[in-house]
């Protein structure tokens, strides 16, 4: 078995006492006390992410407008500098190589935040369709990222840095923009999508960088109740905010219709690679939607468990748990489309046990 690999921050992990996990070959932390402490400080105050098992691949030269148009789902022509969006790469079958987040630098460079597990394969698939006036540039080894998340997250930064370009608050930066930044003296830069459901802000910078910039942080939102957070919160958060994480919702045979994501896919016919399958694959007719489930009896769902109706398996869960905000436990699954309505009546198989579940109306708390 090969050694784990570890992020810039991984002494400091260890020295908080984190429960380390093996995640996509990374060593990360799952959680310093507790899951539903680190989550509650999220969504009432701040939580700050070591996520810098990121990929990050730059996609650079006169034909980066065309290649990143042939191969995302989403526009980007008119992605207009210092602007993020979300969309996915799709193959020539229409199903999802990854979902991915797009940071448009200059009018000919564009930059793919990519998920840990998949950073290999998107370099690949992407210098596959790249011509050879675009540069195509794997960044992951050489950056840090850093997830400031939470009601109290603005603040926090306010205090430590301001943006280069106009030394603005970087709270006067706009959902999904990003810019670069001065922190306490080292250049970064912040972007404010975010993957918890609450607001937040996310901090690319140079992985010898990121010690120093993570005890800035701690220090400045101490007074604020800033807690670390692990990916065990991480993954409550967006499941609450029914978010897809690649590997459970998405994965190479599934179609981002089927997914939900029907806003992230470009309206005209064609136009990126895998849209004539898409298109072909839903004329034929769809045979599974991804939906929301509150759980009604007892029992926590997880990913795998089978759905059912009447006493036959019909889908299965893709993700679930229990929601610390909510209270209940809830989760996600692929179900026929004619279960898919808000308020239908399905079953969780847990432990060969039915328990009963509803359809519900997705995100469970926030904005997606």
């Amino acid at each position: 078995m090969s050694e784990l690999r570890k992020t810039p921050l991984h002494d400091q992990h260890q020295a908080l006492g984190a429960r380390m996990v093996d995640f996509a070959g990374f060593a990360m932390p799952v959680q310093y006390t507790s899951i539903k402490q680190e989550h509650a400080a999220v969504r009432e105050r701040a939580g700050l992410f070591d996520v810098s098992h990121m990929g990050q691949i730059e996609i650079a030269g006169p034909g980066a407008v065309e290649c990143a148009e042939k191969l995302l789902t989403c526009p980007i022509a008119s992605l207009r500098p210092g602007r993020v969006r979300y969309g996915v790469l799709c193959n020539e079958t229409g199903g999802c190589v990854d979902d991915v987040t797009v940071y448009r630098k200059s009018d000919t460079a564009f930059f793919l935040c990519v998920n840990a597990a998949n950073v290999e394969k998107d370099f690949l698939w992407i210098k596959r369709h790249a011509p050879e006036a675009v540069t195509v540039i794997d960044q992951s080894d050489q950056t840090a990222l850093l997830a400031l998340q939470g009601p109290a997250s603005a603040s926090i930064l306010d205090r430590v840095s301001s943006l280069t370009s106009t030394d603005k608050k970087v709270s006067g930066l706009g959902r999904f923009r990003f810019a670069a930044a001065d922190l306490s003296g080292h250049p970064v830069q912040i972007s404010r999508t975010g993957y918890t459901g609450a607001d937040g802000f996310e901090i690319y910078l140079p992985a010898e960088s990121a010690a120093s910039i993570f005890e800035t942080l701690m220090d400045a939102g101490r007074d604020d109740g800033l807690e670390t957070a692990g990916l065990g919160a991480r993954d409550t958060l967006r499941l609450e905010a029914a978010l897809p994480l690649y590997g459970h919702e998405l994965d190479d045979s599934t179609s981002p219709l089927e997914a939900g994501l029907d806003r992230f896919i470009k309206s005209q016919t064609g136009g990126f690679l895998g849209a004539e399958a898409i298109q072909r694959r839903e004329e034929q007719g769809r045979v599974r939607q991804l939906v929301g489930f509150v759980i009604e009896g007892r029992g926590i769902p997880r990913g795998g468990y089978p759905i059912a109706l009447d006493g036959t398996e019909v889908g299965s869960v893709t993700s679930g748990g229990p929601s610390p905000t909510l209270g209940s436990a809830i989760g996600l699954g692929y179900v026929p489309p004619e279960l898919a309505a808000v308020g239908t009546e399905i079953d969780i198989v847990i432990r060969d046990r039915s328990v009963q579940a509803r359809v519900v109306k997705t995100p469970f708390i926030g904005a997606a």
